[in-house]
């Protein structure tokens, strides 16, 4: 075979068949496809969670805004088997969503406070819910909310923390109210066991998240809040849903700035009730110790200190320190009870957060305990109730003012009180009929008793005699005797009638008589001027003469 044909038929065999183009084209295919998913995979995520109700591996999707951004690939249990890991597969895209900030959260069939949610789950399963956060670290270990957050972390609005020292019914999802129209939720609820404190979250929505400024003060709503004290009997209703569940409510108190508005995760004290956040204006106080020699029954902590029905302060301890050394000067055993006396309240709404010279009001208290009488008492406020309070008032005749402490706190004087002052009059009055010498006073009674006697007895004699007289037979004769002499005295008026004879010479003897009387008028008159002219003439004066005036 010549060489020409031989180096064609080498050719021929090393080139490659056209039958391995398509499995070299299937190859490079399937290659980009798998680099295609690998390289669209998202991250893989770990959920842990205390039930996977409601969730399978394959089928259980995660979604934001009702789009799917991840499915569920493996449900298991803990190494502790305390809790359940559920790992998913998150998107490409969804990989910008994962921080610290984010929240997970099982959507299903709900009902709570707010209503029913979670409804059309029914048909379709439950889902998770992905609330993408705004921080910047990022994170694939999330823990799953129980219940769905109140707001999403990018609401508009105000988040706020409280802290109290008391328990209360408050949960994540109670209404938070102002004057009594709902404006936010609570998000959360913890307890501190070392700090003993009671942790809460609150959102408050836009726009009214404006209403929180730094004097806010927050207080629990229990729908229904009765309280009895020495003011008598206060009842206050609240909504339909606080009065079930419980809430809080806010607002800032009528003596205080409204001050400038809060900030973002700011710290608040939760009070107990309104009056308590009132109270927790005033920061400021002087404490003084009542040494009381009268019961305390009635009085209690939290009790008004009043002058002349001002507010000046609070009790604040009722006994307190019971079983401190009592002062030397003491002849009773006396009853403790702290009290502050709170300045601030006589300051108006802008001088209320200033400072108060504890020392400038410590002299001049002490001024009108030597000076004025200044004391305190205890006073019934209320007789439903019994409660007590602690009145402040001038007395006149307080005893002398003796300065002394009780376990470190200066004493502010005291006298009794009103029913304790009557019960010593009482005792003073009894006192005093005891010492009364009853047998002289008896005794003379007796004797008294015995010459009354003796006088009833000579009265009843004369009453006997007198009868006697009245019973004899003259006696009762003398009415007609009496009788016949007035019949003849009227027959002897009836003859000087004006028509009768004798009545006309009675009148005619008169008119005589009177003739007479102005005959002798000028010889009376001679006789009183000239006694003698009876016996000598009467000398016949001539008429004056008229003389000029000089």
């Amino acid at each position: 075979m010549p060489d020409s044909m031989q180096r064609a038929t080498r050719l021929s065999q090393s080139r490659l068949s056209p039958i391995w183009i398509v499995p070299l084209l299937a190859a490079l295919i399937g290659a980009w496809m798998v680099w295609d998913n690998i390289s669209s995979r998202g991250p893989l995520i770990t959920l842990n969670m205390e039930s996977a109700e409601g969730i399978e591996a394959g089928n259980t999707l995660i979604k934001t805004r009702n789009v799917e951004v991840g499915h569920v690939e493996a449900v298991r249990l803990s190494d502790d088997l305390s809790h359940t890991v559920v790992t998913a597969r998150m998107s490409r895209d969804a990989e910008r969503m994962l921080n610290s900030a984010s929240s997970f959260w099982v959507v299903k069939p709900r009902i709570g406070r707010e209503g029913i949610s979670g409804l059309n789950t029914v048909l379709s399963g439950a889902y998770i819910q992905l609330a993408p956060g705004d921080s910047d670290e990022y994170q694939t270990d999330f823990d799953v909310l129980e219940q769905p957050p109140v707001a999403p972390p990018d609401a508009p609005g105000l988040r706020v923390n409280l802290v109290s020292q008391v328990g209360n019914s408050l949960s994540a999802g109670d209404p938070v109210t102002y004057q009594g129209y709902t404006v936010g939720r609570v998000e959360s609820t913890d307890f501190d066991p070392d700090a003993r404190e009671i942790r809460h979250r609150l959102f408050i929505q836009s726009p009214y998240d404006s209403l929180v400024t730094d004097t806010t003060r927050f207080w629990s709503s229990s729908g229904i809040d009765v309280q009895l004290d020495s003011e008598g009997v206060n009842v206050n209703l609240d909504s339909f849903e606080t009065l079930v569940s419980g809430g809080v409510t806010f607002g800032v108190p009528e003596d205080v700035a409204q001050g400038s508005p809060a900030k973002q995760d700011a710290t608040y004290t939760l009070y107990n009730n309104e009056e308590s956040a009132r109270e927790g204006t005033y920061d400021q106080y002087i404490e003084y110790v009542l040494l009381v020699d009268d019961t305390v029954r009635g009085l209690s902590r939290g009790a008004p200190v009043e002058y002349r029905g001002v507010r000046i302060g609070t009790v604040e301890s009722v006994p307190w320190h019971f079983t401190a050394p009592q002062p030397d000067s003491l002849t009773n055993f006396a009853i403790p009870v702290l009290i502050r006396i709170e300045p601030q309240r006589l300051e108006s709404s802008e001088n209320v957060d200033s400072d108060i010279d504890d020392q400038q009001i410590h002299d001049r208290f002490e001024r009108m305990f030597n000076d004025y009488g200044l004391r305190a008492t205890l006073k019934s406020g209320n007789l439903l109730t019994g409660a007590l309070f602690v009145d402040v008032n001038f007395n006149d005749d307080a005893p002398p003012y003796d300065a002394m402490t009780f376990d470190g706190k200066p004493v502010f004087p005291t006298i009794s009180g009103g029913f304790a002052q009557i019960e010593q009059k009482v005792s003073n009055l009894l006192d005093k009929l005891n010492d009364l010498e009853v047998e002289p006073i008896l005794s003379r009674l007796d004797q008294t008793m015995q010459t009354s006697q003796q006088t009833l007895e000579q009265v009843r004699q004369i009453a006997e005699s007198v009868n006697a007289i009245v019973s004899d037979p003259e006696t009762q004769a003398l009415p007609g005797s009496v009788n016949d002499t007035l019949e003849e005295l009227q027959r002897t008026l009836n003859g000087f009638s004006s028509g009768s004879s004798g009545y006309r010479q009675l009148n005619d003897t008169l008119q005589q008589l009177e003739t007479l009387m102005r005959d002798l008028q000028p010889v009376a008159r001679t006789l009183r001027e000239k006694p003698n002219a009876l016996i000598f003439d009467r000398e016949v004066q001539a008429d004056p003469t008229p003389r000029a005036p000089r």
